[in-house]
């Protein structure tokens, strides 16, 4: 099983009530987090598109802070989690070449995940009218198998659908090397998980909350995969999944800087915007909250397996619970209210206790899928 980060642009209320540059320097601490997620051995580093979603996500411009990032890395691969490739939101072409740009920059470590937005707030934002949000999934299926074209011939081919079209054109510039970058979907419902198998697509597996929730996961994706009918080059098989982790010293500190961290709050939050997904018992809706997380709470959810966290040798244990789920890749969404420091120790000791005891490939799972169909 490989790792990633997850960055989102987090600005909560609080925070920026109390300071006002709290914005700036929460997107400037997350590209901290990837440089130190490189230096530790982390394979994946993803971040988020989003729009209009105030304090959940700030990163809109997850492009222009990937480039960045593309200078200030060496070994991660950076992927978009997600790009939104919508022709109401950004056209298509314009997608396809901001990632072959990227997969320059960063010199062939680039992931591109795509997407339908997060919910109503987000869609109608772009488009203003639409009463059925799974309106979206009939501009994405238009539009996915496009990119390889775009990417692999010489002359774009053109394309002339019921959303958007594009005269025969020369789309520059091409992927980095030979082939295209790896694709994923940000998938959020069993149904998905098969579409996007069938399409040859990995999963980012937003959706996925505790470790028991990999068996209807990995049914239905590793089933459909293996007659994938890939809309690229090659068959990208991989179950991305996120969770909470906070790693420290002790399982007293670690539990104390979860109690600390507001998670009640972000999950409060997650629900108010993402409303297309199903919303589980006991969430209110918003603006009511979630009661603050106790130290009992906190410790319920350890055992839940919802969320990781503890000393090193624990978070070990957790995280190889998700290895013998059959997880591809687990990436931990950070900061969730957490501190700079908190979170750079949290990076620095699964680093060292972790990683190296459960990833002991030192070639990146897609490099292998994209090398061999080049």
């Amino acid at each position: 099983m490989e790792f990633g980060l997850f960055v989102q642009g987090y600005v909560p209320a609080a925070r920026a009530a109390a300071d006002p540059e709290a914005e700036h320097k929460a997107l400037i601490e997350e590209t901290e987090y990837v440089i130190q997620a490189d230096r530790s051995g982390f394979k994946y580093a993803w971040a988020s598109e989003h729009h209009f979603l105030e304090e959940y996500s700030h990163l809109s411009a997850n492009d222009v802070f990937l480039g960045y990032l593309a200078h200030a890395t060496e070994r991660i691969h950076l992927g978009s989690g997600i790009f939104n490739p919508l022709a109401p939101v950004n056209h298509p072409v314009k997608v396809a070449e901001k990632v072959a740009m990227l997969d320059h920059l960063s010199g062939g470590r680039f992931e591109f995940g795509s997407g339908r937005g997060a919910g109503s707030h987000e869609i109608l934002g772009f488009m203003p009218g639409v009463t059925d949000m799974n309106h979206t999934k009939e501009l994405w299926e238009e539009t996915i198998a496009e990119f390889p074209k775009m990417w692999l011939q010489d002359e774009y081919v053109g394309f002339k659908g019921k959303h958007w079209e594009l005269p025969p054109r020369k789309v520059l510039p091409k992927p980095y090397g030979k082939g295209h970058p790896p694709m994923w979907y940000a998938a959020g419902s069993p149904s998905s998980y098969a579409m996007a198998a069938r399409k040859g697509l990995g999963v980012l597996g937003f959706s996925v909350q505790k470790v028991s929730d990999m068996e209807w996961v990995l049914e239905s994706y590793k089933s459909a995969i293996r007659e994938a009918e890939p809309v690229g080059a090659f068959v990208n098989d991989n179950v991305m999944v996120t969770s909470t982790a906070i790693c420290a010293e002790t399982h007293r500190k670690a539990v104390e800087i979860a109690v600390n961290g507001g998670l009640n709050y972000l999950q409060s939050l997650l629900f108010r915007y993402h409303d297309t997904f199903p919303r589980p018992d006991g969430i209110p809706e918003w603006p009511e909250l979630l009661p603050d997380y106790t130290e009992e709470i906190i410790e319920l959810l350890i055992a839940e397996e919802l969320m990781i966290c503890g000393d090193p040798d624990e978070v070990l244990r957790q995280c190889k619970r998700w290895e013998q789920a059959g997880a591809d890749q687990l990436s931990f969404g950070l900061p969730v209210g957490v501190s700079r420091e908190d979170t750079l120790t949290t990076i620095k000791l699964l680093g060292e206790h972790v990683i190296p005891k459960i990833d002991t490939d030192p070639v990146h799972r897609t490099t292998r899928f994209r090398q061999a169909a080049g």
